[in-house]
């Protein structure tokens, strides 16, 4: 894409990579992407997260800040969980495993997309259903318990000196715009970019708007 490399990891446990573990940690799934960086020969490399893929990336630059480039956050939070948030991916672990992934649809229209994705776009509300529905439930499970046990990184975001972009959705219902605000302040240098018409799967809602920010930041980042 436009002259670079892009790698998707398939976390363990979602997608196609299937997994029995009942909790996925968050270093778990950041040593994964280092062992397949390693498969591919990538010695560096720009790490891109969302929403829960952001605790990933704060984890694998924790373990391997020397093959960090730059860094990409979308929809990130780095304080750590709360008891109620503890109780809340408790809760939720339990009821993917009881009844499935169909109850998880609701939250589409409910926190995870703007509405002018849901007037505009049922494209994109089709292919979110998709992903949804063809989830592993013990994969889902394992991954809310692993971001339950999830670290804080708030205090560490001093320690990241790549160049980093965090993007924010402007109505995005899982995270607020203080989430985003805090590590923008955290981390020396960080552009905040924020997209309008947008929730937290801002890259999906609104990909070309999306693709043009982060592009962009790319050409500065390698020359600046």
């Amino acid at each position: 894409m436009h002259g670079y490399r892009v790698v998707a990891p398939d976390l363990r446990g979602l997608g196609e990579n299937k997994s029995d573990d009942e909790v996925a940690t968050m270093e778990d799934m950041a040593r994964d992407v280092a062992a397949l960086m390693d498969q591919l020969k990538i010695d560096r490399a720009t790490i891109c997260g969302l929403s829960m893929g952001c605790y990933v990336a704060f984890e694998f630059v924790h373990l391997f800040p020397a093959r960090v480039a730059a860094l990409v956050l979308c929809g990130p939070r780095a304080q750590g969980p709360d008891d109620a948030e503890k109780k809340s991916r408790a809760e939720q672990a339990q009821r993917v495993l009881t009844e499935g992934m169909q109850f998880a649809v609701e939250s589409i229209s409910k926190s995870l997309v703007a509405q002018a994705t849901l007037r505009e776009k049922p494209e994109v509300i089709e292919r979110v259903r998709e992903m949804v529905l063809h989830t592993d439930p013990r994969g889902a499970a394992a991954a809310q318990r692993g971001m339950a046990a999830r670290r804080d990184y708030a205090d560490e975001l001093a320690n990241v000196t790549v160049p980093t972009l965090v993007v924010a959705g402007r109505e995005d219902g899982v995270r607020k715009p203080e989430d985003a605000e805090f590590i923008h302040r955290g981390i020396h240098g960080t552009q905040l970019v924020t997209i309008d018409d947008a929730g937290h799967l801002m890259n999906m809602e609104q990909p070309e708007i999306f693709n043009e920010i982060v592009l962009l930041f790319l050409k500065v980042a390698n020359h600046g």
